[in-house]
């Protein structure tokens, strides 16, 4: 099926989209990987809407402000898009969803020449996951520099939050809390390191990890981790109607994190802090231990076991093995909680 383009017409509005489109194009090119998921699609960028089909559409949206998700004095305009795109795409990671493509719209102040260098890292980062730019919007923004994306997947059996039972393991993806050492770093006035700074900069959406375990795993339910391990796990433990008891010695903490301060700083940036885009799972007793390996191999990442779903509800604690579990009195970021305010750079993530 060949994916139908429509040819735009005059004026300098279109002149921007259209130079988009063909900057779009020329990276795929560039890395040779074509169209992925253009079976999906019928109609692409160009005309009203997109029209895509396939049994059970996932779509998600995520919008990114500058000042309040990123700002511009940490990150390169190709690192914007990147990170509009991979927050986006992330969402049908958490439901276990092949990517189709993304519509973005696109807010720039009136002087702002940034529009086809922020656009060119989202395009990669579209491609780097498998999908196809299906088109979006173009507007002058009065202030800041907005980004919204919409991201458009297929499964027909999306693996959701509610499906956690009592006795099962709850596992994670990687290491956490790299991104908000980054934050972390840049608002104490140093540069992160290097590691800190990939990690929020070229965050990566795990949707070939979590198609993976979906196949491999029989996974009972999924999150990523946008908000933080501490909030999306509760997450969980709220549409499952079940309690989580998180092990926190056993939290994998991100390298740069634990050169944050002391080894509760490090906890807590990886308990609390947020965008790491790993993903956070629940599966049967004895389940995750026999996937470990085989997605090692894989991926070249490490699953690690950090605390069981019994009866009751909420999320609790312990810091040891033996010890009665407590409730946990820390939630991922809001936006409009008690922390929330002026802080630049420090979330993208839904948490609907």
């Amino acid at each position: 099926m060949n994916l139908r383009r429509v040819r735009l017409g005059p004026g300098a509005e279109f002149d921007r989209i259209r130079s988009m489109l063909e900057q779009d194009a020329a990276l795929r090119g560039r890395l040779g990987l074509g169209e992925p998921g253009r079976d999906a699609v019928l109609v692409g960028p160009g005309d009203d809407c997109a029209v895509v089909h396939g049994a059970g559409i996932a779509i998600s949206v995520d919008l990114s402000v500058e000042d309040v998700h990123f700002r511009r004095d940490w990150l390169e305009a190709e690192e914007i898009g990147w990170r509009a795109a991979a927050a986006a795409l992330s969402d049908l990671a958490a439901v276990a969803a092949a990517p189709v493509g993304v519509l973005v719209s696109l807010a720039l102040p009136p002087a702002d020449d940034s529009g086809n260098r922020v656009m060119a890292g989202l395009s990669e980062a579209a491609a780097r996951h498998g999908a196809l730019l299906l088109g979006g919007d173009l507007a002058r923004s009065p202030g800041p520099l907005v980004i919204d994306v919409v991201a458009v997947g297929r499964t027909g059996a999306p693996v959701l939050r509610s499906g956690v039972l009592p006795g099962d393991e709850i596992w994670v993806t990687g290491r956490l809390g790299g991104a908000a050492a980054a934050v972390a770093a840049w608002r104490a006035g140093r540069a992160p390191d290097p590691p800190a700074r990939a990690a929020f900069a070229r965050p990566n959406a795990r949707i070939s990890e979590a198609r993976w375990l979906a196949e491999h795993g029989g996974l009972h339910a999924l999150i990523d981790l946008s908000d933080g391990l501490a909030g999306d796990a509760a997450h969980l433990a709220s549409a499952s109607g079940v309690r989580i008891v998180l092990d926190l010695a056993d939290v994998p903490v991100h390298e740069s994190a634990g050169q944050a301060g002391t080894a509760g700083d490090a906890l807590a940036l990886a308990l609390g802090g947020g965008e790491d885009y790993e993903l956070c799972f629940a599966v049967a007793s004895g389940t995750g231990d026999a996937l470990a390996p085989g997605f090692l191999r894989t991926f070249g990442l490490e699953l690690t076991r950090v605390g069981r779903a019994v009866p009751g509800e909420g999320l609790f604690a312990r810091e040891r093995a033996d010890a009665e579990p407590r409730p946990l009195g820390m939630g991922g970021f809001s936006h409009f909680g008690p922390a929330a305010g002026p802080l630049p750079g420090e979330r993208t993530g839904n948490s609907a």
